[in-house]
């Protein structure tokens, strides 16, 4: 079987071809291709990612996208794909539904069934792909124990997932306001650094790191860290910062940006780890899983890794490249659903859908 994966939720417009081989009771996986268009360079000039533009260019990008794909010098010829497995939520609803009508046009053109996709599901089964997968070789996915928790942190989502089997998830906890990368972003912005913001304060806070072991202590606020739940909030983190940006001295303080991106970057690793670790001892976790396009930050990263170390259990991370927004883990999420969702035709892009089933 082989599975077309479309992905067009935000600003990357995705397309991968997955080959999926039964052999001796065993399901072995075969990347064929996949392709990526970026549109950071283009929403940059906005600080952010604006809808109608990252609409526009999917619009544009799919079909030459998709040629290069199914043409390309490995294939040489189209392959045999047997269904299409398409990002229906959550994202930007303008965005999704180009990528939706795509799909769903090509799936009459070569009469093959299209699945709806959850987007957030696609990032837990990426890190279900070992680190040493390489193109047009089989492998096979990381195993799971029971019951597992994942940790999903990207640009509009910070959640708590609660996995008692395969395809069997719960919410036990999200962001009352800003997502974790949305918070990045907008640190950034306030102490000027360029979009996307992320990757800048990663990389200024390390190298303050670098240069004295212990941190200037600006006393930014843990939100929600010993709350009774499992929700978070960011929103507040991000005000303080721009309360303590307001009252440093910068002619003096010439290091403040460094500081400060040093200290929200602790201060959201503490958070998402207290809550990670009291969620993994509550549900008696297994295993860690962690995806979404935030966890490429080398810091929350090893935090996390030294948590499951720590707790003695399992933990699965996304190579750098599945961690960002891709087709390959909607390909990959789809065949998981082929068989267990019904296949409506009419089914819609949805902004806000939650992973529960």
């Amino acid at each position: 079987m082989i599975i077309l994966g479309i992905e067009t939720s935000c600003d990357e417009t995705a397309l991968a071809l997955l080959e999926i081989i039964k052999k001796d009771s065993k399901t072995y996986f075969k990347v064929l291709g996949d392709v990526i268009h970026s549109q950071v360079s283009i929403h940059k000039q906005y600080g952010g990612v604006v809808p109608m533009i990252a609409k526009r260019e999917h619009a544009k990008n799919l079909k030459p996208l998709l040629e290069k794909l199914i043409y390309s010098p490995i294939t040489s010829k189209k392959p045999d794909i047997d269904a299409i497995a398409v990002t229906y939520g959550p994202g930007l609803e303008p965005a999704l539904w180009v990528g939706i009508d795509f799909a769903k046009k090509l799936g009459e053109l070569w009469n093959i069934p299209v699945i709806p996709t959850n987007h957030m599901e696609g990032h837990i089964v990426a890190s279900l792909v070992p680190s040493e997968m390489v193109h047009q070789e089989s492998f096979m996915l990381h195993g799971i124990q029971f019951p597992a928790i994942a940790l999903l942190i990207s640009g509009g989502h910070t959640e708590l997932i609660l996995i008692e089997n395969w395809m069997k998830y719960k919410i036990i906890g999200q962001t009352r306001d800003d997502a974790v990368g949305e918070a990045f972003d907008k640190v950034a912005r306030l102490i000027g650094l360029p979009y996307p913001g992320g990757p800048q304060i990663s990389k200024i806070a390390k190298e303050d790191r670098f240069k004295r072991e212990t941190a200037e202590k600006w006393n930014l606020p843990r939100p929600m860290m010993y709350s009774k739940d499992y929700d978070f909030s960011f929103s507040g983190l991000k005000t303080a910062v721009l309360y303590t940006v307001n009252k440093i001295d910068k002619v003096v303080n010439l290091e403040w940006k460094e500081e400060i991106a040093r200290e929200f970057e602790d201060a959201v690793v503490d958070v998402l780890v207290y809550k990670t670790n009291k969620a993994v001892d509550e549900f008696d976790a297994k295993t860690l899983i962690v995806g979404g396009g935030v966890i490429a930050n080398d810091k929350i990263r090893e935090a996390l890794s030294k948590l499951s170390e720590e707790k003695k259990i399992n933990s699965l991370f996304p190579t750098s490249q599945l961690s960002t927004d891709n087709a390959l883990m909607i390909a990959l999420a789809g065949y998981f659903n082929i068989d267990n969702r019904i296949l409506d035709k009419n089914f819609k892009a949805i902004g806000n859908l939650k992973l529960a089933y």
